[in-house]
């Protein structure tokens, strides 16, 4: 498919990329948690600490977390289609029956993620109908071992683990590197 890059084409050839899925939360003004689902997560610079996403600054979570300059990036491992539902909603309490903990250095704390990454906000950058994000990172979290939940193509989908080449050959460490 070539052609003007209208919203279904740049849909259509960007799915081809694989991102991870992340849910970024923080603590609105009245001190409710909010947050959302995200897949444009990056990592920036080793050197301060960064990374950034990218939320739509119309959306109802991020507008309200974003004054109070903290979050957290939560990541979700393949079984966690359920949060992915909840967050990437736009109708409902999504923290509603939701076993969450409280951080000290970002937004809510999800229960069973990969990781998290918690931060303070850095930078905002608008660039069209969404606000770039950079955040320096406070503390990062180890969470549960897994596989990741990636979209790919309009779907969601998981990797699959690497074996080795040979059955004489050890295993690196890189060969089962989902915990």
């Amino acid at each position: 498919m070539t052609g003007e890059p209208t919203p279904e084409r740049m849909r259509h050839a960007l799915g081809h990329f694989a991102t991870g899925v992340t849910v970024v939360t923080g603590i609105a003004a009245d001190g409710e948690p909010v947050g959302f689902a995200c897949q444009s997560f990056a990592s920036v610079s080793l050197h301060p600490p960064l990374v950034l996403f990218c939320a739509d600054h119309r959306g109802r979570s991020w507008p309200r977390m974003r004054d109070q300059g903290r979050f957290t990036v939560n990541v979700l491992r393949h079984e966690q289609r359920e949060l992915i539902g909840r967050f990437g909603s736009t109708a409902g309490d999504r923290f509603e029956g939701l076993d969450w903990e409280p951080s000290e250095r970002g937004g809510p704390s999800l229960p069973g993620v990969l990781m998290r990454v918690h931060c303070a906000v850095e930078q905002v950058h608008v660039a069209g109908d969404h606000d770039v994000v950079v955040g320096r990172v406070l503390e990062l979290e180890d969470g549960e071992s897994g596989r990741p939940m990636l979209f790919y193509r309009g779907r969601f989908t998981v990797t699959e683990r690497r074996t080795s080449s040979g059955a004489e050959e050890a295993p690196s460490p890189m060969d089962d590197y989902w915990g």
